[in-house]
């Protein structure tokens, strides 16, 4: 598929299996993190939405300002805080390569890579 030219359409008529869609404030400047940080590629590219490849992966990035009338919406509080977050794992990403391209980016680094007992 050529995530470039896809319509709309047939990109939702071509998703399968488990589907990941982060919302976020700013999709322009998630997609030039995530291009930086984690060498993803990023396609159809506009401040609400992008398609974002990593590997054989595909995801998608809305704008929160897309999901104005989602019935989702209904069920978080008014006020922050809504959530801990959510934890994403990239394996085939390198991360100590990963923390120093970040530390040259606005992120915040919760954490340096560790070892951890179970092999990661």
């Amino acid at each position: 598929m050529d995530y470039e030219t896809v319509s709309p359409q047939g990109f939702g008529k071509s998703l399968r299996g488990l589907g990941l869609n982060l919302v976020v404030r700013d999709v322009v400047k998630q997609c030039d993190f995530l291009a930086a940080v984690f060498d993803m590629k990023t396609h159809r590219v506009s401040a609400e939405f992008a398609i974002v490849t990593y590997g054989a992966q595909v995801f998608q990035l809305h704008s929160d300002g897309t999901y104005h009338s989602n019935p989702l919406l209904g069920l978080l509080p008014d006020n922050p805080p809504r959530g801990a977050g959510l934890e994403i794992r990239l394996y085939d990403t390198n991360p100590e390569e990963a923390v120093e391209r970040a530390k040259v980016t606005d992120a915040v680094v919760l954490q340096e890579p560790t070892d951890k007992p179970h092999g990661l």
